[in-house]
């Protein structure tokens, strides 16, 4: 019966966020504006990164990485959630709905373990200063990169390929995109197992990285405190509080979905949720990350100055 039933879902409907079109359309705009300031601002930041050597430090590096992330993410679902907001007709194909759900699982698993890079790179900088780029080399931000990336990658794979292999009575995805929680749904079959998964992925994905970020912190914390003075306190803090705030988004909306007992999860709450990691997250970081960065601004207005001179 399962092989009957994962051979005829060929294909699946996804509700999306609204079925009325005197409000798809609003959406369609807002939706569509966010997206391009998401694109945007995250290619700015890389090009930034690029062009201007003073920002060749590997905390520069880790946040390129992580706005081509971003713009991955976003780039997986977003999209398609624009061409449904105005089509009659919401289907995936089955195979690009579990192309989907992985690559879109992995971009944000490997975003949570960068972030713990971030974390480890900023303890660093601040604890170990004079060691920093002895500790700090080239090769290691590389491997780090790249571990982030695999283990996110890895996660995903597994996630995907036993959700995927559940017998699935129903084709209507209940939500924007192919998520992980709202496909296990469509089974007919207990997933406690799945959820069991979702929980031991959850934990090495989210839990793991947020204790490495909090360790991380609570070091930096007292390393400033220890700063006789006031001036020096505030410049230890400003180079982690762009950081901060975006760890703050992120594992406080992934732990809100993904950390929480099923019976009090909402169809509707996880699509808002969803929705704020998808477009919203990815669209503050250039922004916390310029305005709240001095160093960036400054290479900001040297580029745009080099560019000026050219003409």
């Amino acid at each position: 019966m399962g092989r009957e039933n994962r051979t005829w879902v060929s294909e699946f409907i996804l509700l999306g966020l609204s079925s009325r079109w005197e409000t798809q359309v609003p959406l369609f705009c807002l939706f569509l504006a966010m997206y391009l300031v998401t694109v945007l601002g995250n290619l700015i930041i890389i090009l930034l990164i690029r062009l201007d050597r003073g920002l060749n430090t590997p905390m520069y590096f880790f946040l390129s990485v992580l706005s081509l992330v971003d713009i991955c993410y976003t780039n997986s679902t977003i999209p398609q959630m624009l061409a449904h907001l105005l089509s009659a007709r919401r289907s995936i194909p089955f195979h690009s709905c579990a192309l989907q759900l992985c690559v879109s699982l992995a971009l944000g698993g490997s975003e949570f373990f960068l972030l713990g890079a971030m974390a480890y790179d900023r303890y660093v900088a601040v604890c170990h200063p004079l060691h920093y780029t002895v500790i700090m080399h080239g090769g290691l931000c590389l491997g780090l990169a790249a571990g982030c990336l695999g283990a996110g990658f890895t996660n995903s794979l597994m996630q995907t390929v036993l959700i995927f292999q559940l017998p699935l009575c129903r084709n209507v995805i209940n939500h924007f995109a192919c998520e992980m929680l709202a496909v296990l749904r469509l089974s007919c079959v207990d997933i406690s197992f799945n959820l069991v998964m979702v929980a031991i992925s959850g934990f090495l994905v989210i839990v793991l990285p947020c204790f490495l970020v909090l360790f991380s912190y609570g070091r930096i914390v007292a390393a400033i405190l220890r700063i006789r003075s006031a001036q020096g306190r505030s410049k230890a803090f400003g180079t982690c509080a762009s950081h901060l705030t975006v760890v703050c988004m992120c594992f406080g909306t992934a732990i809100f979905t993904y950390m929480r007992p099923a019976a009090g999860s909402s169809a509707a709450r996880e699509k808002m949720v969803a929705l704020f990691y998808a477009v919203v997250t990815p669209m503050l970081n250039p922004l916390i990350y310029s305005l709240r960065n001095k160093e960036v601004m400054s290479a900001l207005r040297r580029v745009l100055r080099k560019l000026s001179d050219k003409r």
